[in-house]
């Protein structure tokens, strides 16, 4: 099968989506199918043997990691020469549409998939009034496909009470070979905590931006003060956020990948997640799959990951102390900890890429023949 994948975001950006489509991409390939990848130009042109079409792109105001791109002249001619069976749309927006057009104009089917909660986000920009506007921007995008995927059960529902039509899910994934219990290193501990490896090891990976609601785990490191945290990741709100927890033990990392990000999962005491804006949460499940215990905001996508007092604690968002009992229960004992980081191992290791992707090819063989079908009707 070939597969043409329109995305909004791709490498050299590093985050949930990116991930998720990496080894998508590279499992396709592996079995034998052939992909596309048109997204904003970031230097590359291939990646495990798939190929890639850049298109320039500017910086987005109010996110500049995330880049504003059209299809440029010359991308029809190179969607009509790959050929595809099908068009995938990742989180439709700019370039997207595009993809959308496209599908229209060469009579090619369309899925489209929702990774990013951006309804929610809005709120976070100061741009909550036009949520409504938002979602019928969604709906009309997204019905132009014959299917639609999400990656929780919740975030189905959602978008199922909003209009959009024919969605369904798409099995979670995570590299259960990168991420293990045994990359845990006193080294590594040592330098997360700036060389307090004895101290609790509180750690958060991903965007650091507003919508991640970062700012709530002050609380926590407050009423636990031995504790250290260590934010892995970057972004936007980078510089607001160091200046918040200036009088704290936090570590402002940066970003981390492949062993080094594994052994950060595994060498923490705990993965502290307070957003509320999670359609997954992928990094929950690198941190599972690295034996590290979750705690986390009981919204969005994450309850499909977290089972309470199993692998992991939730708290509920309307409790401002949530966290802090939450955080607290885990660190102080000691022996329910290691239960609930062989439990997270257990989990992670159900969700492996492999069959993950094979799920997705299963949806886009259903489509493609009930395209044939109904086109010979």
């Amino acid at each position: 099968m070939r597969i043409a994948l329109f995305t909004e975001t791709f490498l050299p950006k590093v985050d949930g989506i990116v991930t998720r489509l990496r080894h998508t991409i590279e499992h396709l390939e592996r079995h034998g199918d052939r992909v596309l990848v048109v997204a904003p130009d970031g230097g590359l042109t291939e990646y495990k043997g798939a190929k890639i079409h850049g298109v320039p792109g500017l910086p987005l105001p109010l996110y500049p990691e995330l880049k504003l791109a059209l299809p440029s002249v010359g991308t029809k001619e190179v969607i009509e020469k790959f050929n595809p069976d099908l068009i995938h749309v990742v989180n439709p927006a700019v370039l997207g549409l595009g993809g959308i057009y496209y599908a229209k104009t060469l009579n090619k089917p369309l899925v489209a998939s929702y990774h990013t909660h951006l309804p929610q986000y809005l709120h976070h920009y100061g741009l909550g009034a036009i949520e409504g506007v938002f979602w019928e921007f969604l709906k009309a995008t997204h019905n132009q496909a014959k299917l639609n995927l999400c990656t929780s059960t919740v975030m189905v529902n959602e978008l199922v009470n909003h209009g959009i039509e024919r969605v369904d899910l798409w099995q979670r994934g995570v590299d259960t070979e990168m991420f293990q219990p045994s990359l845990a290193s006193k080294q590594m501990r040592s330098r997360l905590s700036e060389g307090n490896p004895d101290s609790p090891l509180l750690l958060y990976v991903g965007r650091v931006s507003a919508e991640k609601q970062i700012d709530e785990i002050k609380p926590v490191l407050e009423a636990i003060p031995e504790a250290r945290l260590a934010i892995v990741g970057d972004g936007p709100n980078r510089e607001a956020l160091e200046a918040h927890f200036a009088e704290t033990n936090t570590n402002f990392v940066g970003y981390l990948e492949g062993l080094e990000l594994a052994s950060a999962y595994a060498s923490a005491d705990a993965f502290v997640f307070p957003s509320r804006t999670e359609t997954l949460g992928l990094v929950l499940l690198e941190a599972m799959a690295a034996g590290c215990p979750v705690v986390a905001a009981n919204s969005g996508g994450i309850p499909d990951i977290v089972t309470e007092g199993e692998n992991g604690y939730l708290f509920e968002v309307d409790d401002p102390n949530g966290a802090i009992t939450a955080t607290k229960r885990l660190l102080e004992a000691k022996e329910e900890r290691e239960q609930l980081r062989a439990n997270a191992r257990q989990e992670a290791e159900r969700w492996g890429w492999a069959a993950a992707t094979k799920h997705l090819q299963g949806y886009y063989r259903a489509v493609v023949e009930s395209e044939v079908l109904s086109s010979a009707a």
